[in-house]
């Protein structure tokens, strides 16, 4: 009897044991924090798209610094021009743009040259019954040289210690020409005796300019 009490003593010892820890280990996973869920790595994020380089402006299609390669060609005259008569006082002509956004003022189109408003060689405004009367202008003209303005205005202005006078009927077209800082540069004028052609760097506008000497 003793040994089969001890026999039951030790199997209950044993499974007390077993539900104690089976308890135990309940509790603590009952009663333990959950483990962090694996936070997820993050998405590669997107390169920001590329920035669009801004638009070149497009090239001035009139002056900005346009030098014209060469002068107006020789304009074919249809008749001989017709003096003019001294008491009959220069008729300034009608222009229109030819373009919109261009000016009125006689201009060179800078993408191929073209002298806008030079095709009249008849034109009596400017002819002269004695043509080079202070001379011929012997500074470097075209292209290769550009002379900075040195001060006057219209009717009388300085280049580099020479002098020249816009022709009178032109005057509205040098309304913003500035006479102590603009680029131009002299051409001749193919057409018209006794008269230069001043074009302006800036404006790429042109008049008819004469040599008044040094």
């Amino acid at each position: 009897m003793r040994a089969r009490h001890s026999v039951l003593w030790v199997a209950g010892g044993i499974l007390a044991a077993a539900v104690m820890a089976s308890s135990t280990a309940l509790a603590q996973q009952r009663g333990a924090p959950a483990k962090p869920a694996q936070q997820a790595r993050p998405a590669q994020q997107a390169r920001p798209a590329q920035q669009a380089r801004p638009a070149q402006r497009a090239q001035p299609e009139v002056g900005a610094g346009h030098i014209p390669a060469r002068g107006p060609t020789r304009t074919r005259a249809t008749a001989a021009a017709p003096a003019r008569r001294a008491a009959q006082p220069a008729q300034p002509v009608q222009r229109t743009a030819d373009k919109p956004g261009h000016p009125v003022a006689p201009h060179v189109h800078a993408v191929n040259d073209q002298w806008v408003g030079h095709a009249a060689p008849n034109d009596p405004n400017l002819h002269l019954d004695h043509p080079w009367q202070q001379g011929r202008f012997t500074g470097p003209i075209g292209a290769q040289h550009v002379w900075r303005m040195q001060g006057g205005a219209r009717d009388r202005f300085n280049v580099g210690g020479f002098f020249f006078d816009v022709a009178p009927f032109e005057y509205d077209y040098v309304s913003d020409w500035l006479w102590d800082s603009d680029d131009i540069v002299i051409y001749a004028d193919p057409d018209h005796d006794g008269w230069y052609l001043a074009y302006n760097v800036r404006l790429g506008t042109y008049v008819h300019v004469m040599y008044l000497g040094e």
